[in-house]
């Protein structure tokens, strides 16, 4: 019977298929810390006071690049170019969610309209993530090789997404309520029919790597659809709310913890 442990550890056990899924990742969070490097030193003076919090952000996203590297040197391996369908952060860019890099590139301060942008993406791709590092922790918490960097990215996750929350209550109580939940339904929308997408070229690109046979694929297929489906109906409402959360000051009241793989 199929399951997600059982999925991962054949991803994990496999030399390339590690390769893939490590790629994958580093390039990801290494592109979020660029976005975020950027974005702290455009913020405009008005918000200026969030220029700290986004670039522990970034450094956090750096942090988490490296430690997927280190985890492919540990197996004596090299990372692979990332298949662009595979590509989760340039795709979302592609559909407008986010600040375009034309932008982030250029001199011009943001707006504040820009950081609002900002921070409802992040809240809604940092959910994305959380829920993700979770499923991982929940399986390979102890597992000898990635559990250790499973753990730190999990709880770093967690902390942007606090972060998120907590800023964009800031912003909502400021007068900007409206145009917030517009921005995150927007990105919610968005970002489930990326996801879907790209869990589709992940699983393929995977079941080639490891030879799965065609019942198998289907399967894992009809699943991801599943999932759409339930995000589509209903689940993206879990991306678009706020509450203040438990864990306060998420990214101002300490450095950034020190990394390992």
């Amino acid at each position: 019977m199929l399951s997600a442990k059982g999925v991962f550890e054949e991803i994990l056990d496999n030399d390339e298929s590690f390769r893939l899924f490590c790629s994958i990742a580093a390039s990801g969070e290494a592109q979020g810390g660029w976005e975020n490097g950027r974005i702290a030193a455009l913020v405009p003076a008005s918000e200026r006071a969030l220029a700290p919090k986004i670039t522990r952000h970034g450094a956090d996203e750096d942090k988490h690049g490296r430690i997927f590297g280190a985890l492919l040197k540990k197996r004596g391996l090299t990372p692979v170019e990332v298949p662009h369908e595979t590509d989760y952060t340039m795709l979302l860019e592609r559909h407008g969610i986010g600040l375009a890099h034309d932008k982030l590139k250029g001199d011009e301060p943001l707006t504040v309209q820009d950081v609002l942008t900002y921070l409802a993406h992040s809240r809604v791709t940092e959910q994305r993530a959380s829920e993700q590092m979770r499923l991982l922790l929940k399986y390979f918490a102890d597992h000898p090789d990635i559990g250790r960097a499973v753990r730190m990215i999990s709880n770093d996750e967690d902390n942007h997404l606090a972060y998120c929350h907590e800023e964009l209550l800031r912003f909502a109580s400021a007068g900007h309520g409206h145009a917030i939940q517009r921005t995150l339904r927007e990105c919610a929308h968005t970002e489930i029919r990326v996801y879907r997408d790209v869990s589709l070229a992940v699983m393929d690109h995977m079941g080639r790597i490891l030879r799965w046979p065609p019942t198998k694929r289907k399967v894992l297929a009809a699943g991801i659809h599943a999932v759409y489906a339930f995000e589509r109906l209903g689940g993206w409402r879990r991306m678009v709310s706020l509450r203040l959360p438990e864990r306060r000051d998420a990214l101002g009241g300490s450095a950034p913890a020190p990394e390992f793989a």
